[in-house]
């Protein structure tokens, strides 16, 4: 069973895992924090991280302009971050993409010109349109891992990130700014937007990590591996 979820409500710590106490199969779950979250008693579990299929799109850097990722922001509210872009974008305005974004400036009352939303766009197009802006932002409280961020750092982009869940690994020193103070975040988004050069330094590296990490090599080896093993166990 392939659990790619955090758990979603009730008391976190605590949060019982609908296939606990199975001895009939394993739980492959796609982060180590979500193993660690999730409690599924003495049904046996491994972890398989991410793999993304690396965007063709290539970090140029161009515009000083912070990029988000959010499906749902005025639903989903504060576990995306929603409550904190007004602060990122009084460094620099932000793109937003993703499904259900049209309408954001509004939902928080800023001008449309610190808040650009681009509604449900193509992933190839907006991929190519990400690597145009100067950093990628991720402020999501809680999230197994955004996919979005790791595709963000494979095109190369640096990464300004809320230091919670599965984030914690998916972004090394140098591959990005990583906090739980918003204060420190907003210091490297400054960063970055005044200094390109550092920008671009930061997003190879985060480029890098991404690919190694996450790559489709190591992901599907990792599968093949855990198949073999349990396909030779069950003989």
């Amino acid at each position: 069973y392939v659990e790619h979820n955090t758990p979603k409500d009730g008391n976190v710590p605590n949060s019982r895992h609908p296939l606990a106490d199975r001895d009939d199969l394993l739980i492959a779950h796609v982060t180590a924090f979500n193993q660690l979250f999730w409690d599924t008693g003495t049904t046996r579990t491994t972890v398989v991280d991410h793999g993304v299929v690396a965007p063709s799109a290539h970090y140029t850097g161009e515009l000083d302009r912070l990029a988000v990722v959010i499906n749902e922001p005025v639903r989903r509210w504060r576990v995306t971050g929603t409550d904190l872009l007004p602060r990122f974008a009084e460094i620099a305005p932000l793109d937003v993409f993703g499904m259900k974004v049209a309408g954001l400036a509004d939902h928080l009352g800023l001008p449309a010109d610190r808040i650009t939303s681009h509604d449900d766009v193509p992933q190839a197009r907006m991929h190519a349109e990400l690597g145009r802006r100067r950093a990628y932002l991720h402020l999501c409280r809680w999230t197994s891992l955004g996919l979005s961020l790791i595709e963000a750092m494979t095109i190369g982009m640096p990464v300004v990130a809320l230091a919670t869940t599965e984030a914690v690994m998916a972004v090394p020193p140098g591959a990005g700014a990583l906090a739980t103070r918003i204060d420190t975040l907003l210091d490297a988004a400054r960063r970055f937007m005044e200094d390109p050069a550092e920008a671009r330094r930061t997003g190879a590296t985060a480029r890098a990590v991404a690919l190694d990490r996450y790559g489709l090599d190591r992901f599907l080896a990792d599968w093949d591996r855990l198949l073999e093993e349990e396909t030779c166990a069950s003989r």
